[in-house]
């Protein structure tokens, strides 16, 4: 049976999305792997999101920035999702990349988008990788 997964993006940042859901499609196209893409406002809709979809796919890679600001913020969205990230994944035995980019200004998280080594890349990678085994 072919595998199918999910990417969950965030449109908060889009051209820091973008580059990151770019990097995810054509790895999976190469990998034969299908895919549909969901956007969201924000990072802190994907765990909803996976959640509500958790059925239906293989996989998940969830796709988007925060970026420090000046308040505590940055702290709290970005810890609430990893961790209901990790808690959909291991609760559901599915994999879900986490190419979600915290970084400290937008020089930084644009640089973590399309390097060699991108968030997205490596978000995808892992989700294949999982899935691949046996």
């Amino acid at each position: 049976m072919k595998k199918k997964v999910l990417i969950i993006t965030a449109s908060y940042y889009l051209d820091i999305t973008k580059s990151l859901k770019t990097d995810a499609e054509l790895l999976l196209e190469k990998s034969k792997i299908r895919f549909d893409v969901i956007d969201v406002p924000g990072v802190f809709e994907i765990p909803v999101t996976i959640a509500k979809n958790i059925k239906k796919y293989d996989g998940f890679i969830a796709l988007g920035c925060v970026i420090k600001g000046e308040t505590p913020h940055f702290d709290f969205i970005s810890k609430t999702t990893f961790e209901g990230l990790m808690k959909l994944s291991i609760d559901n035995k599915k994999p879900i990349g986490n190419g979600i980019i915290t970084s400290l200004n937008l020089k930084q998280a644009i640089q973590r988008s399309v390097a060699d080594k991108g968030k997205g890349k490596e978000a995808t990678k892992a989700v294949i990788s999982v899935l691949s085994q046996k």
